[in-house]
């Protein structure tokens, strides 16, 4: 009997060890509101299981939740939501990156201006670990060294350029696709050249523009402020929110996690409006979708125009996000609004695909759904992911510049094939086979660094010379041995050479 109470004392210690609630810090200074989107089931999941949240961000809860506390930067810089161009180019490329680099710096000087912010340092505030946003800004690395506490980075997209050297990540532009541009894993020769001048453009700007500016910011708070890029070396994972299912393999280090999906919620009730829409349709319904960044009336005639005309054609329905309340021609298969509950659409089996623009939460509820989809990407790592929606064999990509009625109507033809359904419903089972959901593992390893905070699983190519890195000291030791060893043959073969004439001259003198 006390054998039995001591084991259960035991169990129940170890079990008590287990939960203990970490006290976890995270920050969000970036003010886009689809990238906050993903982040939010993640927090409220961190204290649903009973760890003490606290926030930094734009986007306060509504609503209070236990265990969760909002540090709010509420009304302290405009909400980015629909302020990016639909035209594609480089000049427009250099401008969305002078913007995102220099809305960082301002996020910076925002974030530490913050009297709560201040408070956290100056009160002395401990935390077992610190979650940072990795996107436009290292502001917040910095002050998470000034905290004292383990990093770990967290995104709602793929890699950014300059995070493959921190983590210690092979780039190599004859297979990794760069954001902002198309090609995927099979690029063109011209596509090799592009995404190589872009990835040296995006490293250099955010290193001189980006990175140098939050250090000013933060010395004028703090005394001891080291590189920025060192104590981005130090951040002990990075959950990416991707999935080799779409994304394909890499050879990415211990310290990188995928956790692409777990944003994803379980679908609710449609209201009833769209629920009779979608239960009437003969044919099934195509759902439309330009996601939260671009403004669908903005979008010129002639394109809007092509759009219509293509889905007029199509037996079946359609739902489209659109901002007004009425399309050229008022067509009477499309539903209209300006907003809608996707991942709700997409989840009812009488949809049967998605125009979108391939966004990094739109893509992945194509995925999580299994719906197939016409992939027309307009700007950040829309092109890329559009990439790898073609090559996953989920979806189709269309080039914006391209579209035409002729054009979007062969794409959604392809897509409304029922075998192209079916291999895309076989791509999303192979999406959801996995050992641990992403919430779930983007949960464990947030814990996993708070217990093992002396610990950096850093991949040791990050740390090795360039030089060596690319083995030129190698290649050259090689070069210089083939050198010597064809100068030795070469004075051989003279010494060889010479000795006959000699013994002629001889002769001929005897003669």
């Amino acid at each position: 009997m006390k054998t039995t109470v001591a084991v259960t004392l035991f169990i129940g210690v170890c079990l008590l060890e287990k939960v203990t609630p970490l006290n976890i810090l995270t920050i969000f200074p970036y003010q886009g509101k689809s990238h906050f989107f993903v982040f939010d089931p993640y927090l409220k999941e961190l204290a649903r299981r009973g760890h003490n949240v606290t926030v930094i961000s734009y986007f306060p809860q509504k609503t209070p939740v236990e265990n969760f506390t909002d540090i709010s930067l509420a009304g302290k810089a405009k909400v980015l939501e629909e302020v990016f161009p639909l035209s594609r180019s480089y000049w427009t490329f250099i401008q969305i990156s002078l913007f995102l680099f220099n809305f960082g710096a301002a996020n910076c000087r925002t974030l530490l201006g913050d009297e709560q912010v201040q408070n956290l340092w100056k009160t002395k505030r401990k935390f077992d670990v610190i979650v940072v946003e990795q996107f436009n800004s290292d502001c917040s690395v910095g002050l998470a060294y000034q905290l004292g506490a383990p990093v770990v980075g967290i995104t709602s997209h793929t890699l950014m350029p300059f995070h493959y050297d921190r983590f210690g990540i092979a780039y190599n532009p004859s297979y990794v696709p760069v954001q902002f541009f198309e090609g995927g894993t099979k690029p063109t020769f011209y596509q090799r050249i592009e995404r190589t001048v872009v990835y040296i453009y995006i490293n250099l700007m955010y290193k001189y523009l980006s990175q140098r500016n939050d250090e000013n910011t933060l010395r004028q708070y703090f005394d001891n402020v080291p590189p920025l890029e060192d104590l981005a070396n130090e951040i002990k994972f990075i959950l990416l929110y991707q999935h080799f299912t779409l994304t394909g393999s890499s050879l990415y280090p211990a310290n990188v996690k995928e956790v692409g999906g777990y944003h994803v919620a379980k679908p609710k009730a449609l209201p009833d409006a769209i629920e009779k829409f979608i239960e009437e349709s003969e044919h099934g319904v195509i759902y439309v979708s330009f996601g939260s960044m671009l403004k669908a009336v903005l979008t010129p005639k002639e394109k809007v125009e092509a759009i219509i005309g293509a889905l007029s054609e199509l037996p079946q329905r359609v739902i489209w996000k659109w901002e007004e309340k009425t399309l050229p021609g008022n067509p009477k298969n499309i539903y209209l609004s300006s907003w809608l509950p996707q991942n709700d659409i997409l989840a009812h089996p009488k949809v049967l695909a998605f125009y979108s623009h391939a966004g990094m939460l739109s893509t992945t509820e194509a995925f999580y759904h299994g719906k197939p989809v016409v992939a027309m990407p307009i700007f950040g790592d829309q092109p890329s992911n559009a990439a790898a929606i073609e090559e996953s064999g989920l979806g189709v990509m269309l080039d914006f510049s391209e579209l035409t009625k002729e054009t979007l109507l062969q794409k959604l033809k392809t897509v409304l094939d029922p075998e192209f359904r079916k291999k895309a419903k076989q791509i999303s089972q192979v999406w959801h086979d996995r050992p641990m959901s992403p919430l779930d593992s983007a949960i464990y390893w947030t814990e996993y660094a708070a217990r093992n905070s002396n610990f950096t699983f850093r991949s040791s190519s990050a740390n090795v010379p360039m030089f060596q890195y690319l083995c030129l000291d190698v290649v050259l030791f090689f070069l210089a041995f083939i050198l010597v060893i064809l100068y030795v043959l070469k004075s051989v073969i003279s010494i060889l050479c010479s000795r006959p004439g000699k013994v002629d001259k001889r002769k001929n003198k005897r003669d």
